[in-house]
């Protein structure tokens, strides 16, 4: 499911707000998730819709209101910031992209998108400094296509890509293709937050398992307690829209 991103209207608009992106695609959300209660109850919802992080909860408060709703079966689509932080970090290490693989956790909007470089493979022992600019980039990446393209566009062909690259797992997975495992943001105990995106193991049922955070560095320990209230306050928000009259 993919509303109003940032494509024509940021010939108008020099950059968007996650707030401009909620005002516009919140109630557009909304009435899309109804009709899928009522006419396709049963599907894999990829949510791709900006903010994810509210759009996502006012998905599963829509499902739950119609009686439909199944937590393995609503995906916030997180890859492009797993793309994004594979690229970047393949080009410090000095290593085939195709060969690497990068965690990215919490949600998916600036400081919430918390890439695991400590747990990325190949291993390259990068300084500190290097992961903290890789984990800036990975964050920013957004703003920094729109700011290529000079308000005229935004990363449309490699959310395009990030999404195909999701939804052709969750194929994989319905089609019982073993240890298909991917990072979205969804329903969660990982932490304390109701939504949280991490890696999961995809099924015939959607979500076999949700995997925890593993070891982390003390950086992104860190980055992970920073998180959390902004995290928390978009999901609220989502919820909040979701069960107003």
């Amino acid at each position: 499911m993919r509303c109003r991103h940032n494509s024509r209207w940021c010939a108008k608009k020099a950059r968007m707000t996650r707030d401009d992106l909620f005002n516009i695609n919140a109630g557009i959300v909304k009435g899309l998730c109804a009709a899928i209660a009522k006419y396709c109850p049963n599907a894999l919802v990829n949510m791709i819709s900006n903010p994810v992080n509210s759009t996502v909860p006012i998905a599963a408060e829509v499902f739950k209101k119609e009686g439909t709703y199944d937590e393995k079966k609503l995906f916030g689509v997180t890859t492009l910031d797993v793309v994004r932080a594979k690229t970047f970090y393949a080009g410090k290490a000095k290593v085939n992209v195709a060969d690497v693989n990068v965690p990215v956790v919490g949600g998916h909007a600036g400081i919430t998108i918390l890439p695991l470089f400590s747990q990325a493979t190949p291993k390259a022992n990068l300084p500190e400094d290097e992961i903290k600019a890789l984990t800036k980039r990975t964050q920013d990446g957004g703003t920094e296509v729109v700011e290529a393209k000079a308000g005229k566009g935004s990363a449309t062909l490699s959310m395009a890509y990030a999404g195909a690259l999701f939804a052709d797992a969750c194929l994989k997975g319905l089609n019982g293709v073993p240890d298909v495992v991917e990072c979205s943001f969804v329903q969660s105990t990982v932490t304390e937050l109701p939504f949280f995106a991490s890696k999961v193991r995809l099924g015939k049922n959607g979500v076999e398992e949700v995997l925890g955070l593993g070891p982390l560095s003390d950086y992104e320990k860190e980055g992970l307690e920073k998180l959390k209230p902004e995290l928390k306050a978009s999901i609220v928000k989502g919820i909040n829209f979701a069960n107003q009259s």
